[in-house]
């Protein structure tokens, strides 16, 4: 929308008087904006994005494309551009006045180029499509993907819009189990070897409240646990019930420092070393 002014003037016999100044606005026949249905994203997740497009002028407009760069950018001056979003095959869904419609069409897909789009007078048309983060999509806490659209057509000059959409900052916590040895006597000492490892940008603390849980079978005797080379204390750091065999830690005690993110300054592909703390304990089977 702009906003134009105008005022008029009259001269006679040597003086000058001027009007009142009028204010008017300009409407934009065509209108559009973007957003992600989510501000966040992760691997795991795929990234909803919608465009909004307002006609309101009193004719069609036939033929709109849309052209996504689905957030390409350089690792750094030297390196080739790289494209973190992978659009979603078949994910297209074309919304006029709130009714479906058939799906435009989806010329390419890098960049995505979306054509055939339709819009009638006095209308709106909502555009709604999925990209999956790849390995080029940061993941650290500074990171972010700026997606930027251009809406072009007959009739009215080329649109912007953009959406800028950063990582899930949070833990994301696995956890592996391993014996030792494998094969055991009557009554032979055995260790336990927990991995956990943390794949988030963020640390796992003693507020996430981490509770780890096993029930050992056969029972385990003269148990001891130690955790990142720790010793645990029982009553303190866990219990255990020699009876069940159940060994639970108490609230706060796992910690789990967060991955380390880093990028091919020339390829621009993402390496994730995983946080990783150790729990290790160790027994003799009971008969």
């Amino acid at each position: 929308m702009a906003t134009f002014y105008n005022q008029a003037t009259l001269s006679y016999n040597g003086n000058v008087r001027s009007s009142n100044i009028t204010t008017g606005e300009i409407i934009e026949v065509i209108s559009a904006d973007k957003h992600a249905v989510l501000d966040n994203y992760s691997m795991d997740n795929d990234i909803v994005y919608v465009i909004n497009l307002v006609n309101n002028g009193n004719m069609t407009y036939n033929g709109i494309t849309i052209t996504d760069n689905l957030g390409a950018y350089r690792p750094s001056a030297t390196a080739p551009e790289v494209v973190p979003l992978t659009y979603v095959a078949d994910s297209v869904n074309l919304y006029v006045n709130g009714v479906l419609q058939t799906a435009p069409t989806v010329s390419d897909t890098n960049p995505l180029t979306i054509e055939n789009i339709s819009v009638p007078a006095n209308s709106n048309a909502v555009l709604i499509y999925s990209a999956r983060p790849n390995q080029f999509a940061p993941l650290g806490t500074d990171g972010s993907i700026t997606n930027n659209a251009v809406i072009s057509g007959n009739n009215f000059a080329d649109i912007p819009v953009s959406e800028t959409v950063t990582p899930f900052n949070g833990a994301n916590l696995s956890i592996s189990k391993s014996l030792t040895p494998t094969e055991v006597a009557e009554n032979g000492a055995v260790t336990y070897t927990f991995v956990i490892q943390n794949f988030g940008n963020t640390a796992s603390t003693t507020t996430d409240d981490v509770i780890f849980r096993d029930v050992f079978s056969p029972v385990l005797t003269s148990l001891t646990a130690t955790f990142n080379g720790t010793p645990w204390t029982a009553g303190t750091n866990y219990t255990y019930d020699g009876t069940t065999g159940e060994f639970v830690t108490t609230a706060g005690q796992i910690t789990v420092p967060p991955a380390t993110f880093t990028q091919d300054t020339q390829t621009g592909a993402w390496s994730v070393q995983p946080g990783v703390s150790t729990l290790v304990i160790k027994g003799n089977l009971q008969n």
